[in-house]
């Protein structure tokens, strides 16, 4: 009988957002052994840092929280003094500069040390807020620079970076999250400070369209609900 062959393993980005929970739920349904990367960068709401800690705790996963302080740096509502808006024009506030940049280099350095052959992120150009970082060719920018950067690589061992969410619409993402079992009470997506969410933010906004259009109901308490 030949060797057994290792599973094969796989750095997740789980922001704790419905996004990276599915694209997480799509890595262990394909087999991989995940390894969940979460940030503590600064963000207005931490409540997103525990719902990735019950995200990995379902997806049985090994669970990394790194500290990567963005309010030093600023520039978004996320990591500044800067009010969270509830409707906007081109690319919003909310983006954080160079973030998918800076957590994709944290999970490929996490991902060489834990031999993973491939990183999965929850990016989706479909229905989102125009992030300039979760377009097809920034995707296809980084995998290039990972194909350059990494000893894997140089050994023919590429690490792949795998974006399954990024043609799929929100109400798609939700469907393929059901199919998958994957527990959107666990989930958070909302920019504001709060118990509740605050279901004005855009990103509030996205997430109830995703799941009228659906069909479900979305499991969150919701200071309002103007979808």
């Amino acid at each position: 009988m030949g060797k057994k062959e290792d599973k094969m393993k796989a750095v997740c980005l789980l922001s704790g957002g419905m996004d990276s929970a599915v694209a997480s739920a799509i890595a262990k349904k394909e087999g991989y052994e995940v390894y969940a990367l979460s940030f503590d960068y600064g963000q207005r709401n931490k409540r997103e840092l525990k719902a990735s800690g019950e995200i990995a705790k379902w997806l049985q996963a090994k669970h990394k929280i790194i500290k990567a302080d963005l309010r030093q740096i600023g520039g978004s509502a996320l990591t500044d003094d800067i009010e969270v808006p509830e409707h906007g024009d081109g690319i919003p506030v909310t983006y954080v500069p160079a973030r998918n940049t800076i957590f994709l280099s944290f999970a490929l350095a996490y991902a060489e040390v834990v031999d993973a052959d491939a990183i999965f992120i929850g990016v989706n150009a479909v229905d989102y807020s125009g992030y300039p970082d979760c377009r097809p060719e920034y995707i296809e920018a980084f995998q290039n620079l990972a194909n350059l950067a990494t000893k894997r690589s140089i050994e023919k061992k590429p690490i792949r970076i795998n974006a399954p969410l990024l043609y799929l619409s929100k109400a798609e993402v939700v469907k393929k999250g059901y199919e998958l079992g994957v527990p959107f009470e666990k989930t958070w997506s909302c920019y504001r400070e709060g118990e509740k969410a605050c279901g004005r933010c855009d990103s509030c906004r996205l997430r109830l369209k995703a799941f009228k259009e659906a069909g479900f109901e979305d499991p969150l308490e919701y200071e309002v609900k103007n979808i």
